[in-house]
């Protein structure tokens, strides 16, 4: 019989909890020790499915642009039009509610600064950052073209709507108590939706 389904268990119980360490102590601090008694595992089984804790992080970088894209696939998934899904993409992204995990938020930040310092981490980062533009710009063209505007700009306009997130989710992180309660979807979707209305039609 396959262990298979099994290891991937495992293996998702341990990036859960470099997740839930980071969150605690950062990620210097969360040894494979602490890491492994969050699992309810042994160093030595940890090790098994992981050779360092560097491993652990890039899967946690993989998981977490899976969870990103799962959430928006299904806020999207009813939607009827262009506006909609862009609508249904920042919702994912920014809003509050259902799906909206905090602790997510915070180790995308650790990993965004560990990028800067690991190039393995770099890489992975990039390849999520490269994967989201891609989504938004697309996104955001089709809107733009509903609306019988020029798309010429939308490159632009994705790496704005991505670098305010990324800068939504430090914030959050860092300086919570600076910001308005709810306020990163609906104003995202407001300075789109102004953008949008000011382009020259195609």
């Amino acid at each position: 019989m396959s262990r298979k389904p099994n290891s991937e268990q495992r293996r998702a119980q341990i990036v859960q909890a470099l997740l839930d360490t980071m969150a605690e102590h950062g990620y210097e601090k969360a040894t494979i020790v602490l890491i492994a008694r969050r699992a309810d595992l042994t160093p030595g089984l940890l090790h098994y499915h992981f050779h360092s804790k560097a491993d652990i992080l890039l899967a946690l970088v993989k998981a977490l642009a899976a969870a990103a894209q799962q959430r928006y696939l299904a806020l999207a998934q009813n939607t009827l039009d262009a506006d909609q899904r862009l609508k249904a993409y920042i919702d994912a992204r920014l809003g509050l509610g259902e799906g909206a995990d905090p602790g997510a938020v915070a180790a995308w930040v650790v990993i965004g600064a560990e990028a800067v310092r690991q190039p393995e981490v770099r890489a992975a980062y990039q390849h999520a950052v490269d994967t989201e533009m891609a989504l938004l710009r697309e996104l955001l063209s089709a809107s733009l073209a509903a609306q019988g505007k020029i798309t010429a700009n939308a490159h632009a306009l994705a790496a704005a709507l991505l670098a305010m997130m990324e800068g939504t989710f430090q914030l959050a992180s860092a300086a919570p108590a600076s910001m308005p309660m709810g306020y990163a979807a609906p104003m995202a979707a407001q300075l789109v939706r102004r953008f949008i209305d000011a382009e020259p039609p195609a």
